[in-house]
């Protein structure tokens, strides 16, 4: 997703060195206070060694890696700073890791000029001598011991011989090379040379015939000397073959401007263990047919000659190799050398310091990698393209930064702070000692950096122009600067605490500065394009806030600054937020600029666009991201707390959305916001060595997700060990991580041409798990069966079918084809039934006859073969990108659409819901119990779900207001292979959602009689509870009857054959129930409460022994015969209601005030919040939770309820409209977060409100007879919006309203008549509110008051169905 794109950590200067480990060739040099490794081929960053960890009191010293060398054999890395050595090995444990594994300390003052290192033997040159150091183990410790020490020049270079008898040595204040030996450190020879040497080679071959030395030297006149051994003394060496400039041109131009040109040629030996190892790979490819091929018989001949072959680079960039026969010649003989080839001007971009040849662990057998620096460029040689001078025999991999380029010196400064162009196209880097301003390249989907320029260290900086120009501020002198720009341009501000730009066009840019009173300088660059540019100070305003804030950041401009990423987005800053502002208390508001007049001048007032009360105090750092999602970081006991606050906040929606605390170790040091190109949030969460991406995730019904996830995770531990001081993100996804001296940029990495992608972007990541859905989803579908759009289900199973079969007669494996209905077809309604799917079949005669009852479904119907042919297809090939949560249910979903289409007449939308939840709820604890395969985490989305215990109360109150309870009630007996015991039922919530009283006495047997039947045993004991309950004592009797192997049978049977309608058995039965309690045997006390006649106790058994809400809910609604039982009431208001309110359950609550023939409150509590219901309730809640309101099913079923009886409607009426509003507007935006935007749409352009009345009360009257006050009827808790109820003109044209409470009839509009008459004593009904509204116009006069309306209700009156349009 995200991988290392480019690490800037600095380029060679004058020392490289290379390692070979199991894995890759490793290139090594110093960087800072740094060892730098990187990979020979491609030179990517593999690692970064500190000095520091060996020696942590040299940290922030600012001081440099000045030596570095390696061991080959021992895999070590030895680095030098002032008089200390540190020495790196290649952990043998875990692989490619470098770990400390000594040190050496010299005397001060003894500052390290050269190493070598071989085999354990350590060579530390100094301004005052040369020592020799071999390793030793003490108690597993390695320590280095002193072998010798002698007092010599100082010395440039040093190395071991093969043989490890002797040492060379070079210096840079005469031109003498010094021979010594290894054993004692004494001086064998000296050899003077007419210049500075600047390198000295031992000659090694595993192939080579002679095991005597050979030495290599080179001169800054770019000579090379071949030094052989004299015949008598074999450690004696002498001068046999030299080859220089002269010999390797033969120009003319040279013999007469020798001095001219010497010091722009180098020479250097090609290895020839290197080279013969690559040759011997190629001539084992060759087959029969390349024995005349002549580039092969050329290789043959180097290969069996054994040449030396010597590189020599021009100032030109060409190349001339040279090869010099006969060294390994036994007798020895004269040496030959001769010029072999010559590569034309510019193949190498400058004269370079160091030439290595590796071999190469990637590419074509045979091929070798080819380093030169600086600048530090990898090639890859192809032997047989080289050798034949073929201008692709030498191809450029990679090239790294020439540290002696325009502006790259001093990148060992640390990083202070990353600051970047409001679109990311420009990038300034503060460090201690200076400013760098680097610019975005991109070509293709490559992504990298070029410097600009450097200037001196400021306190704050602006990038301008895509990083050509920078604005530092001056503290010290409080001006601003323009640079580059000559003449410079320079503005005197006040001090400022900030500073940051604004989005901006081609000529003008909007600079803001906070001041430490949080005042808002603004500042307007002119002409940025032009020179020199024009800056002026326009305005010094403060924010309209009662109290000063905390804080002023700006909000992260990237989503709507990039105007060519979208010609439609509006760059203007006065069209969007460009401010927070945090106060103490933990409160965010939001700003937009307002123009004081003219579009260029300043701002002089900001406009507040919203504000967000978080309750946080103490945060110490916060962003904004474009789409106004504020990330805060609070410091508790318990770690740092990171929340996310959404802008949008409401009645329904507090705004938080994300909150996580991170433990004390992990402390986060930085934030940052990106948008992806639809406008979604991505936040960086930086700690000391990692960071973490957190992306907005899709609510869905198939998994438990919170709102926010990490979707990357990048440690930058194992690759350096400096702590990452800023990170920050640039254009197209790109993130820019600083750490030390060190810059990495992570994104996506290019990709070869014709190369498809092999992993999702970091982009396309976010918009798959957060962005809309394709309408084949099944969270998709699945909402749309929810909603009651069963013919839009058909059509896009259709299409899908269609699709797949399309993509299977092209034999593509992953189709991206796929077809989407347009969105008229979800906002039209399908109540009807009559859509596209639905088409009727064609007849050729008047009158069809019977043979055409069995015609076949036509192609691009619905029907049940499409659907078999169907889930064929998708469970040979599921769908790409869907996890297989998600794929089980689609296929479920599939499956019950076909069965509602068959069932069409029979299952209500209520039972629908419940059976899909139900199925959906088996096929989640199927998964959760299946152990996880491979193929499970190749779905590209990971998603975590465990078993759960129950079907959600959502699902239950959906099969309580069902009328399809027997089929319901049926399938889930089918679910449970019709051996459904107690906690199956439980699960099920059967007892909760079962409104026929027959129904659930017949249940409960059935229970009771699986739970008999279960295992081998038949124990009695295992029902009884179900049986009392039922009333069935004496069958109970009979089963213990047969239970002849329970040691309890005697005691049961002579207890239970007494007649317990008696009070003294009845007695005796409560007394046993509670000996049970006694011994922990709960349920079997339960059911001897039941024995005795104590209901009571035995719901109360259930609740808090057994935790089982659920069974003293089935145990009160069997044994009372109903709902009405106070044992059941006593449950509900003290059980259920408030584990509701605990729980924030609006389902469970809902449904509890429905049982409790209060539906006034069962409709509120959907929308109301909570405390405000408690407030007016007689039963005691003393913990509520926290509001949910993310389930759109809360709208459906809320839409569902409002009219369905008197007593809903009458809670209907006491919502506010504006509540209502609101509630609608949340659910919109909940389906925005599961994917289904287009519900959204439908939601809110279909949602009908209740028309707003005026209601007035009546003063409280007297009755004349009594003498007492009348007071008006008891209303259910109410807001002060709607002080009463009223029923709404649309409401009162329903005939099927449920009339579930007492409406007495007002007083007549007219006096009456003056007739004596006897007045029944139901005319005492207290006064009734008075509503003043204007009637319907298609209705008549209410001359009859609120009571007339009612008795009108009950009549069967066919009237139309309101029209939305009446309301506008």
């Amino acid at each position: 997703m995200l991988d290392l794109v480019h690490a800037y950590v600095g380029a060679p200067a004058s020392h490289l060195k290379y390692l070979l480990t199991p894995n890759q060739s490793l290139l090594i040099y110093p960087a800072g206070d740094c060892v730098v490794l990187i990979n020979s081929r491609d030179l990517t960053f593999v690692k970064s060694l500190a000095f520091w960890e060996v020696f942590p009191g040299t940290h922030g010293s600012k001081q440099l890696i000045n030596c570095i060398a390696s061991d080959a054999g021992m895999k070590l890395i030895i680095a030098s700073l002032g008089s200390q050595v540190a020495v790196w090995s290649l952990s043998g444990v875990r692989q490619d890791t470098w770990i400390v594994h000594s040190s050496l300390t010299l005397p001060e003052g003894h500052t390290v000029t050269s190493l070598d290192c071989k085999s354990a033997l350590l060579a530390v040159a100094s301004p005052f001598g040369l020592s020799v150091f071999t390793l030793i183990l003490e108690n597993d410790l390695p320590t280095w011991s002193k072998k010798w020490s002698i007092t010599t020049q100082p010395c440039l270079h040093v190395r071991f011989s093969p043989s490890l008898t002797l040492l060379v040595t070079s210096s840079h204040t005469d031109n003498t090379v010094r021979i010594y030996s290894t054993t004692a450190g004494r001086q064998i020879q000296a050899i003077r040379h007419p210049r500075p040497v600047e390198n000295v080679i031992w000659r090694s071959s595993r192939k080579s015939s002679r095991d005597d030395l050979i030495l290599y030297t080179t001169t800054s006149d770019g000579t090379l000397r071949i030094f052989l051994p004299v015949l008598d003394v074999p450690h004696r060496l002498q001068l046999h073959a030299v080859v220089d400039l002269f010999s390797a041109t033969h120009s003319c131009e040279f013999i007469d401007a020798p001095n001219k040109l010497s010091s722009r040629s180098r020479v250097f030996w090609l290895e020839r263990d290197v080279l013969s190892a690559s040759l011997d790979t190629v001539l084992s490819q060759k087959t029969q047919d390349l024995d005349d091929d002549p580039r092969y018989k050329r290789i043959e001949q180097m290969n069996k000659e054994g040449w030396d072959f010597f590189m020599r680079v021009l100032w030109d960039g060409s190349l001339v190799l040279t090869a010099v026969a006969n060294i390994d010649r036994r007798p020895p003989t004269i040496l030959k050398q001769f010029n072999f080839l010559h590569y034309p001007a510019s193949t190498l971009t400058s004269l370079p310091s160091h030439i290595i040849l590796l071999p190469s662990s990637s590419g074509t057998p045979g091929n070798l990698t080819f380093v030169a620096s600086p600048p530090l460029t990898s090639f890859s040689l192809d032997p047989l393209s080289f050798f034949d001078n073929e201008p692709d025999g030498l191809e450029v991999i990679a090239r790294i930064l020439d540290p002696t380029e325009k502006h790259s010196s001093g990148d060992e400064s640390k990083i202070v702070r990353l600051v970047r162009t409001p679109e990311g196209r420009g990038l300034a880097v503060l460090r201690e000692e200076f400013v760098q301003a680097w610019h975005v390249r991109k070509g293709g989907a490559d992504i990298g950096l070029r410097r600009i320029g450097s200037w001196p260290a400021a306190a704050h900086v602006v990038v301008l122009d895509n990083g050509k120009r920078v604005l530092l501020y001056n503290e010290a002198s409080q001006t601003l600067s323009l640079q580059p720009a000559e003449p410079a341009t320079v503005l005197v501000v006040p001090k400022l605490a900030s500073l940051f730009c604004l989005p901006s066009n081609e000529s003008n840019t909007s600079v803001i500065g906070i001041t430490p009173d949080c005042d808002i300088v603004h500042i307007r660059v002119s002409g940025i394009s032009i020179t020199p540019p024009a800056m002026k100070m326009y305005a010094q305003t403060r924010l309209p806030l009662q109290t000063p804030p905390k804080m002023i950041m700006p909000v992260d401009p990237m989503a709507w600054s990039d105007a060519s990423r979208d010609a439609s987005k509006n760059t203007d800053e006065r069209k969007h937020d460009v401010l927070l502002s945090v106060t103490e208390d933990g409160e965010l508001s939001y700003w937009v600029a307002k123009a004081a007049g003219h579009p260029n001048e300043g701002y002089d007032s900001w406009f507040c666009t919203g504000s967000v009360r978080t309750g946080r105090r103490g945060m110490r750092m916060a962003r904004c991201s474009s789409a106004k999602k504020s990330a805060l970081v609070i410091s508790t006991p318990d770690g740092d707390e990171l929340t996310i606050w959404d802008s949008k906040v409401s009645e329904f929606a507090t705004g938080l959305e994300y909150k996580n605390i991170f433990s004390t170790p992990d402390t986060v040091n930085d934030l940052d916001w990106t948008s992806t190109p639809d406008s979604q949030s991505i936040l960086a969460v930086g700690f000391a060595h990692h960071f973490v991406l957190l992306c907005q995730q899709r609510m869905t019904y198939f998994d438990q997700e919170p709102a926010w996830g990490v979707c990357c995770r990048i440690d930058i531990g194992h690759m350096t060990p400096h702590t990452i001081g800023d990170s920050i993100w640039l254009t197209g996804g790109s993130l820019l991580v600083g750490a030390g001296h060190e810059i990495f940029q992570f994104g996506r990495p290019p990709l070869p041409p014709g190369v498809a992608e092999s992993e999702t972007g970091l982009f396309e990541y976010v918009a798959r798990v957060n962005g809309p859905l394709e309408d084949y989803h099944p969270q998709m579908i699945l909402q749309c069966l929810l909603w009651g759009k069963v013919e839009l289900v058909k059509e896009i199973i259709v299409n899908l079918a269609l699709d797949l079969q399309k993509a299977s007669e092209e034999g593509k494996r992953v189709f991206s084809e796929w077809r989407s209905l347009p969105v008229e077809r979800f906002l039209a309604s399908h109540h009807s039934g009559s859509t596209t799917t639905k088409k009727k079949r064609p007849y050729s005669i008047l009158f069809n006859g019977p043979q055409q009852l069995d015609d076949g479904p036509e192609d691009g119907m619905f029907s049940r073969e499409l659907v078999r042919k169907l889930l064929e297809q998708l469970e040979a090939e599921p769908l790409a990108h869907l996890t297989p949560n998600e794929h089980a249910h689609l296929v479920v979903l599939i499956q019950t659409t076909l069965e509602i289409e068959e069932q069409r007449r029979a299952l209500d939308d209520n039972g629908l819901r419940y059976l899909i939840s139900m199925r959906s709820f088996y096929i989640l604890n199927r998964r959760a119990s299946e152990p996880t395969t491979p193929e499970d985490s190749g779905s590209g989305i990971a998603r975590t779900s465990g078993r759960r215990e129950r079907l959600r109360f959502r699902d239950i109150v959906w099969a309580f207001h069902s009328e399809s309870q027997e089929i319901l009630l049926s399938a889930s007996n089918a679910a449970c292979e019709n051996k459904m015991t107690w906690p199956e039922a439980r699960s099920l919530g059967v007892f909760l959602w079962l409104n026929s009283l027959d129904s659930m006495k017949a249940h409960l047997e059935v229970i009771a009689r699986n739970h008999y039947m279960a295992g081998d045993n038949r124990d009695p004991t295992a029902c009884c509870l179900y049986y009392f309950a039922l009333g069935k004592v004496k069958l109970v009797h009979g089963l213990w009857k047969q239970a002849a192997w329970h040691r309890e049978q005697a005691v049961m049977l002579k207890f239970l054959s007494n007649d317990f309608s008696e009070p003294r058995w009845r007695t005796a039965a409560l007394k046993n129930a509670f000996a049970l309690l006694s011994k922990q045997r709960h349920e079997y006390a339960a059911a001897f409460f039941l024995l005795g006649g104590g209901l009571r106790d035995a719901v109360n058994v259930c609740v808090k022994q057994l935790n089982d809400f659920q069974l003293g809910i089935a145990l009160a609604r069997v044994v009372e015969g109903g709902d009405d039982g106070p044992v059941l009431k006593n449950l509900l208001t003290t059980t259920v209601i408030p584990l509701a309110f605990e729980k924030g359950n609006r389902w469970l609550g809902s449904w509890a005030f429905w049982l409790l023939r209060r539906r006034d409150l069962s409709v509120r509590i959907l929308l109301t919040p909570l405390e405000e219901i408690n407030k007016s309730l007689d039963i005691q809640v003393t913990e509520i939770g926290d509001p949910n309101y993310d389930d759109p099913s809360l709208a459906l079923l809320f839409s569902q309820l409002k009219s369905k009886t008197l007593q809903a409607a009458k809670g209907t009426s006491e919502i506010s409209g504006r509540t209502e509003f609101n509630f609608v507007l949340q659910v919109a935006r909940v389906f925005c977060r599961m994917g289904c935007h287009v519900l959204a749409l439908d939601l809110v352009k279909s949602w009908s409100f209740d028309r707003a009345t005026s209601i007035l009360r009546p003063p409280e009257k007297q009755d004349t007879s009594t003498h007492e006050t009348v007071k008006p009827q008891q209303h259910s808790p109410t807001f002060a919006r709607r002080p009463g109820f009223a029923l709404p003109p649309h409401i009162r044209r329903r005939s099927s309203i449920v009339i579930d409470m007492e409406v007495p009839s007002l007083p007549p509009t007219r006096a009456p008549s003056p007739v004596l008459a006897q007045v029944p004593e139901d005319a005492q009904a207290p006064a009734q509110t008075i509503v003043s509204e204007q009637p319907d116009a298609e209705l008549p006069p209410l001359h009859g008051g609120l009571g007339t309306l009612m008795k009108s209700a009950k009549q069967d009156v066919k009237v139309p169905e309101f029209d939305m349009g009446a309301f506008f």
